[in-house]
């Protein structure tokens, strides 16, 4: 309720949406590292980006409310461990953004005035999300009185007001938004493609290819045949360092989970203290402070309709009568009661208005309350509803006369809700919430159904203290004997555990299979050195792990040893592609045709009509770039020389090349072209810059 509320409810969601999908939409802890932090004794930084150092403090501050606002959303009050580590995520990528886009802005001169933000929020034009948080749902039209109301009310804020702070945000965000735009536009308004391009690019994909080839497949060479030497993987290594090059550090590691979860006793002892309150729970006189007390899921005694309990609760309440205890039902990992305080009819939907007073303006809840006792008096003298509210309700709903619409139940606060939808049209009541006073008027009730007021009662099937001990025991007995014994691997197989790996691990992503919230264990995993034991056991929430730090790859070009493994398959294929490429020249030799080649290789020759220079895959053959490359370069009937592909080495003939017909409008192909370039670009821009700017990622310290 009031314009705190309004914030809240709806420019909050803006202040996500502006950064969160017009900028981020484009990017696809301890402070102390072993007494000193990662920036030379900075314990205040949380990131450096492109020479801008980010306070760790007003970092958390944008987490905090970027966290506020996912929880609005989603419906929750708190977040998992995934959750958080999403939202601190993309709040850094929006940071990351913000700060590259202010310093292109400002190499380029980019502004947005004060005039033009005027006009973003009260011109004819607004920008949209002014529209999304001022908008009238029936015409989809800004509304012009809520948003000068709203100003004036700003006016008579302290600049140092949680309001005036939340506006001031906004603002920053629309204009952020706007200078994305401008700089984006410059972008696009670069791109150009010339007519020799429109014409290549038009026979690339017109002019196709009918030849015949013969394929000898890697996989045909078993592996066991081939020796690999130190000059093969040198060579390939050297010829392909560029795709070794990595941007930031990573760590991978090995590590075994000891299972914590709960086990068949710790279930039969949450069965035991259900059934034990479930006989408690019909006879207490005490509803509220009985689930107070006993429920591990504290919700509140309100009425629901069908379909809004658990569905294992929803048809038992429904069908049991006033004053029934249903249950104990098993539903999401606890057993759940359900005691029906009430069963009665009750409005689907309210419309209702209001007049709201602030207890602190008025002098105390007291004295607002018998300001209200005051204003119902002129209410009963034949006053105008709306007169008053205009003259004396907070509330931003004042200029349409506090009226508030129409909504169901879960709309408003408990206290609120329980008024109109108990009471009577017409009625005018005083309520109290924690926005202030209420004086609400019930202007019309629509529809009908059955709802019962529901107390539960949940107990959580929860591992007990000697399944955590057990589990812990055996996790310490692992470290303990791993570090005298020489392998890992061997002990995890002797023992029978089940190794898990967690590869190239870096600071900007810590998801890690089987461990839901992999904070402590990545912090670790960056202060080991390479063969390192994690120096205890790591506690999740129902396990407990181990690790070994197993490989560090710094940032830059990976020196061979690291890649070798990885490169491994490449290698042996091209030594497979030299031993067959022999064997083809051989067939070559003498022949005139695919088919003598064939004979002589003993392959058969496989037809392929319709191929294209920009799409080079072959049926059954997957993506050759090359084989297509020397297809369209060859003369009709003429053998190629063995071609070293991606699954085999190829020898082809080429039977026609078809020329497609003249272009003859330029125009439209240059203007499909240039749309796939500007769709790139929109796509590209900022990732472009992120790729150039020196960031440095302390966060694993912090969060």
């Amino acid at each position: 309720m009031g314009i705190m509320t309004f914030l809240r409810n709806r420019a909050g969601l803006v202040l996500v949406g502006v950064i969160g999908l017009a900028i981020v939409a484009f990017l696809a802890g301890d402070v102390i590292r072993f007494g000193g932090s990662y920036f030379r004794g900075d314990a205040t930084i949380v990131g450096q980006i492109a020479g801008e150092k980010i306070n760790a403090d007003e970092f958390k501050a944008k987490v905090e409310l970027n966290e506020a606002n996912f929880k609005q959303q989603m419906g929750q009050s708190t977040l998992t461990p995934q959750m958080s580590a999403y939202v601190v995520e993309n709040t850094w990528n929006q940071t990351i953004a913000e700060v590259l886009l202010n310093k292109e802005s400002k190499r380029l001169g980019l502004e947005v005035g004060k005039s033009e933000l005027n006009e973003m929020l009260t011109g004819k034009n607004p920008d949209p999300q002014v529209v999304q948080a001022f908008g009238d749902p029936q015409t989809g039209q800004i509304n012009r009185q809520q948003l000068n109301a709203f100003l004036s009310n700003i006016e008579t804020q302290g600049r140092n007001s949680a309001m005036s702070e939340q506006w001031g945000n906004f603002l920053l965000s629309l204009k952020r938004s706007r200078l994305f735009q401008k700089y984006n536009g410059l972008i696009r308004s670069s791109l150009y493609v010339t007519s020799l391009e429109t014409r290549e690019d038009y026979n690339q994909r017109n002019r196709t290819a009918n030849f015949n080839y013969i394929n000898l497949d890697y996989a045909s060479v078993p592996d066991a045949k081939i020796k690999l030497t130190d000059k093969d993987y040198t060579e390939y290594y050297n010829e392909n360092k560029k795709l070794f090059a990595v941007k930031e550090e990573t760590r991978s590691f090995d590590y075994v989970v000891f299972d914590a979860s709960p086990s068949r006793e710790d279930s039969l002892a949450a069965v035991n203290t259900i059934n034990r309150l479930a006989t408690e729970f019909r006879s207490t006189a005490n509803d509220s402070l009985f689930v107070s007390v006993n429920a591990d899921t504290k919700m509140p005694l309100a009425y629901v309709k069908r379909g809004e309990l658990d569905p294992s609760l929803d048809s038992l309440v429904f069908n049991a009568g006033s004053g029934a205890v249903v249950g104990p039902v098993y539903s999401n990992g606890s057993y759940k009661l359900a005691k029906v305080l009430d069963i009665k009819m009750s409005p689907d939907s309210v419309s209702a208005r209001h007049i709201l007073l602030n207890p602190a303006a008025e002098g105390g809840v007291d004295k607002a309350r018998a300001k209200a006792d005051s204003i119902v008096n002129l209410l009963g003298k034949g006053e105008n509803f709306a007169a008053l509210a205009a003259k004396f309700s907070v509330d931003g709903s004042k200029d349409q006369g506090g009226e508030l619409g129409t909504f169901a139940r879960g709309a408003m606060v408990p206290a609120f809700e329980q008024a109109v939808f108990n009471g009577k049209v017409g009625d005018t009541k005083i309520v109290n919430t924690q926005f202030g006073v209420h004086i609400i008027n019930i202007q019309k009730q629509v529809g009908s159904s059955r709802v019962a007021k529901v107390a539960v009662v949940d107990k959580v099937v929860a591992s007990s203290n000697e399944t955590q001990q057990q589990a812990y025991a055996k996790a310490s007995a692992f470290m303990s004997d791993v570090k005298d014994a020489k392998d890992f691997d061997e002990y995890v197989k002797k023992h029978g555990l089940r190794k898990m790996v967690a590869e190239d691990l870096s600071r900007s992503r810590m998801d890690i299979p089987g461990i839901e919230n992999p904070r402590e264990i990545a912090r670790w995993a960056f202060h080991a050195d390479e063969g390192d034991l994690s120096d205890r056991v790591f506690e999740m929430s129902t396990s407990y792990i181990v690790a070994k730090l197993t490989d560090i790859r710094k940032a830059g070009i990976l020196p061979m040893e690291k890649v070798k493994k990885d490169i491994e398959p490449f290698v042996r294929n091209r030594v497979k592609a030299r031993m067959l490429s022999e064997q083809a020249q051989q067939a070559l030799n003498g022949t005139s045709s695919i088919n003598q080649v064939a004979q002589k290789l003993k392959k058969p020759v496989q037809p392929v009509e319709n191929i294209v220079f920009a799409n080079p895959v072959i049926p059954g053959a997957d993506m050759e770039n090359k084989v297509v490359g020397t297809v369209f370069g060859l003369k009709a009937n003429k053998l190629s020389k063995p071609i070293e592909g991606n699954s085999g080495v190829f020898v082809v003939q080429v039977n026609s090349i078809s020329e497609p017909a003249p272009l003859t409008n330029t125009f439209t192909h240059k203007q499909q072209i240039l749309q796939g370039l500007d769709q790139r670009a929109q796509g590209q821009v900022l990732q472009v810059l992120r790729d150039k700017a020196d960031i440095k990622d302390n966060r694993l310290m912090f969060f």
